[in-house]
């Protein structure tokens, strides 16, 4: 990609030009990159926070959403590019967290890219457990349900039906892309450590599934569960997060 693609994919809040460690995190399906304002808030100076902009949603809302999280990692490691040759760490939360998975495997095949520091994966199963789900195939009204019975949204938000037309294609893309996502069979294990976060009453990853991700890598996993965590336990417990952040990239 050249540097206004990537300036495309990559939004910094809190630009440090000489920051000692960089911190990728993607959103969950409907997501965007604004999700990790305030997390980048609390890492800066120390960790500059690099939030990944899916196609079709926010400022680029015109663009088709990709279905294939295949594709989406693959445009995502190379929109990360500039920065892959200093110390980098992933965050992935939901649906961002197998994106980060698979962006994490695409880096660790690149030897132009120096080694990953960590990855922070956060209210997902694990890549190899596969369980049939079919929200992407909901009418408008069943998409919204869903969103509206994770906390994504406020609800009576996606009542405006202006708003539906332009928020429901990407959510709907992501769920489609998630959904149908199935780990490679002969994926190699990661050789990054591996920290796990999860909510104790996330109604669509049990704490079994969530440490289940101790298979996909070579090196140390460790994993935090919060007390009464729903699926979005990070808005209320953002300090906490960074802080295991912190210590784990110190």
């Amino acid at each position: 990609m050249t540097s206004e693609e990537s300036a495309q994919w990559i939004r910094r809040f809190h630009p440090v030009s000489e920051a000692k460690v960089r911190l990728a995190c993607f959103p969950y399906a409907g997501g965007a990159a604004g999700f990790y304002h305030p997390l980048s808030g609390l890492l800066s100076p120390e960790i500059e926070v690099l939030a990944v902009q899916y196609p079709g949603r926010q400022e680029r809302w015109q663009e088709p959403a990709v279905e294939d999280i295949g594709v989406l990692a693959d445009r995502a490691a190379a929109a990360l590019g500039p920065y892959t040759g200093g110390p980098l760490a992933l965050f992935g939360h939901s649906m961002g967290a197998v994106v980060a998975f698979e962006v994490a495997r695409r880096l660790a095949a690149d030897p132009a890219a120096a080694p990953l520091l960590w990855l922070f994966v956060s209210g997902r199963r694990a890549p190899s457990l596969s369980v049939d789900e079919r929200v992407h195939l909901l009418d408008d009204d069943g998409l919204v349900a869903e969103i509206e019975s994770l906390g994504g949204t406020s609800p009576g938000l996606l009542a405006d039906e202006e708003l539906r037309r332009m928020v429901l294609p990407a959510v709907r893309a992501d769920y489609r892309a998630i959904e149908t996502y199935r780990c490679p069979a002969d994926a190699t294990p990661l050789t990054v450590p591996v920290t796990v976060l999860v909510g104790d009453s996330d109604p669509r990853v049990t704490v079994e599934q969530a440490r289940a991700w101790s298979a996909h890598t070579e090196a140390a996993t460790d994993a935090h569960v919060f007390p009464g965590g729903d699926h979005f336990y990070l808005s209320p417990h953002r300090a906490e997060v960074a802080e295991h952040v912190r210590r784990r990239l110190r």
